[in-house]
């Protein structure tokens, strides 16, 4: 059997869709991952991927493309030649898997999976409904074995990715922790100079800070690592910050996708989780974890991009001592 499974947002969204795709993986001959390009480098990175399709859905992300006809068009074609006979569609609470829906009946797909609280007409063979609250991995693993595709026996479920590259030259010998300042929306994001102070007193706490960051954040990193800690800002690809992530002792992140890659390669998370998304469905998965930030702030399930309200009460009321002493728990939880 040939199995295809979309999910076509962010890194983190791929990688929570994870656990999921080994389910299908598990009853199928070939499985291929349908993403956008954000999701691609963190489809690469999953086990029982075959083959991956990369595709700019004009229904998803911050900054959509266009419907172009041609477009839409060449995707359906691409689908229909590679004939699969059943379609997964995973998508967040939020939002409807039916434009992806129609795109693969128009390809030919003749068994097609979805959770959706919309009436699907044609579109979908199994329509699942999640349950209230559900995480975002078990929400995608319950839509999977609703189609079929239940867990492999023995498969607990967490985030997994492929085997990490050695960085020890970039990290050097011994324990440390990574502070990783950056966040795809600002909402979520701990404030630079906070996230310094942070790395500051965990160095003159004894602890050895590695500083993470992706290319375009090499002036966060640098500015957050100041004279304490070593900074790998933009020298991390994808299979490289897991090596990094895998040997930590702790990882302090925002709600961002190093935060899931963490909790995919069993390092426990520090989380500095703004409420604008519920952090029962995208709190770090499976690993041990501390949550910081103010779950009731005015700004919760806003899904906002940029914080609304002034001074970023919800994070940057955390203080660095805080995250010092939720450091000292979880390493003491976790010994």
């Amino acid at each position: 059997m040939k199995a295809l499974v979309v999910r076509l947002d962010s890194f983190g969204d791929v990688l929570l869709a994870g656990p999921a795709v080994r389910a299908v993986a598990a009853h199928c001959d070939r499985v291929t991952v349908l993403c956008g390009p954000l999701g691609e480098p963190a489809a690469r990175l999953l086990p029982g991927v075959g083959d991956i399709l990369v595709w700019q859905a004009p229904w998803e992300g911050v900054a959509p493309p266009a419907v172009e006809e041609a477009d839409v068009g060449a995707l359906v074609e691409r689908l229909r030649a590679e004939a699969f006979d059943v379609a997964l569609v995973l998508t967040s609470f939020h939002q409807s898997p039916l434009p992806t829906a129609l795109l693969l009946r128009l390809a030919g797909v003749p068994r097609i999976g979805a959770d959706s609280s919309d009436h699907a007409g044609r579109l979908l063979d199994v329509r699942h409904r999640r349950l209230p609250g559900r995480h975002e991995t078990e929400a995608a693993l319950d839509t999977a074995a609703a189609l079929g595709f239940p867990p492999r026996p023995g498969d607990d479920g967490r985030l997994r990715v492929l085997p990490s590259p050695d960085t020890v030259s970039l990290t050097g010998n011994g324990p440390y922790l990574v502070v990783h300042p950056g966040a795809s929306a600002p909402a979520r994001a701990w404030s630079p100079g906070r996230c310094a102070e942070a790395a500051a007193l965990l160095a003159e706490a004894g602890h050895r800070v590695v500083v993470t960051g992706g290319p375009g954040e090499r002036e966060l990193t640098r500015r957050v690592s100041g004279e304490w800690a070593v900074d790998l800002g933009g020298r991390t690809p994808p299979a490289t910050l897991a090596g990094v992530l895998r040997t930590a002792d702790v990882v302090v992140s925002g709600n961002t996708g190093p935060a899931h890659l963490a909790a995919a390669v069993a390092t426990p998370v520090v989380s500095l989780f703004a409420p604008v998304v519920p952090a029962g469905r995208w709190a770090p998965y499976g690993v041990p974890s501390i949550l910081l930030g103010d779950q009731g702030a005015p700004c919760a399930d806003s899904r906002a991009r940029r914080c609304p309200v002034p001074g970023h009460p919800c994070l940057d009321g955390v203080t660095a001592q805080d995250v010092v002493q939720a450091v000292r728990k979880l390493l003491k939880e976790c010994t």
